[in-house]
């Protein structure tokens, strides 16, 4: 399950500055079952229209999600429709100024310590492989590489000759203390979402940009390179 888009994630956590609205999120969030308008609207001690405005905008800003069954103690036939009833969503929903995706960086770094201790590789090595299979893997749902790197927190800009600057930092905080380790994950995970949206993986090029991206994607000049030849992570960017 992808992340919201950054401008959703900001909204939904902006949300929850209204106190009825937030107060509303809490008895949700605590409840051991989905709760009903009813329960609610009594236990906030709001009119159940108020109540019901305040779900039905948690919902749609994806905090709260939506399931219809009957409340409990009503069974049987004559006790009435099934009822909207709302729960915490499953997704969590972070946002941060500028975009962060750490919890991207913790997924690759999972990954590749799993992989280092099944496959006796390096953790060099099993770092470039499991950040190169997140990004072809993740990407390889995305309808452009211009929208998988915005989603993913990269910001790109156009270049005006067929690539992208990266002026943002998914990983910055820990780029600064772990400088080789991030850039070889980025590279790599680079590689692979490009190489997912169609190109070689050879885009993927090393650029110095004070606080954005150690990468930027070069117009692909290796289109005919057969794909998985390449060696994820190859060339480390730096910057």
């Amino acid at each position: 399950m992808g992340r919201l888009p950054w401008v959703r994630r900001v909204a939904a956590l902006a949300s929850l500055a209204d106190d009825k609205r937030l107060r509303i999120f809490e008895l949700v969030a605590a409840a051991p079952h989905a709760l009903g308008r009813d329960e609610v609207a009594g236990a906030a001690g709001v009119p159940r229209s108020t109540a019901s405005f305040h779900l039905d905008r948690l919902v749609q800003d994806g905090l709260l999600s939506v399931e219809f069954h009957k409340p409990p103690g009503r069974t049987g036939p004559g006790s009435g429709r099934p009822a909207k009833m709302y729960r915490p969503a499953a997704r969590e929903v972070t946002a941060s100024v500028p975009d962060r995706n750490y919890d991207l960086a913790g997924e690759v770094l999972a990954a590749a310590i799993e992989r280092a201790q099944t496959t006796g590789e390096t953790v060099g090595e099993a770092l470039r492989e499991a950040a190169f299979t997140a990004g072809r893997d993740q990407a390889g749902g995305a309808a452009s590489l211009e929208d998988f790197l915005t989603s993913t927190g990269y910001r790109p800009v156009p270049d005006g000759s067929g690539g992208y600057t990266l002026p943002n930092c998914p990983f910055h905080r820990l780029s600064r203390e772990y400088r080789d380790v991030v850039c070889v994950m980025n590279g790599a995970f680079l590689r692979g979402a490009a190489q997912a949206c169609g190109g070689s993986g050879d885009d993927v090029a090393a650029a110095a940009v004070p606080g954005g991206c150690c990468a930027r994607i070069n117009a692909d000049t290796a289109v005919d390179t057969p794909a998985g030849t390449q060696q994820p992570g190859a060339v480390t960017p730096r910057g």
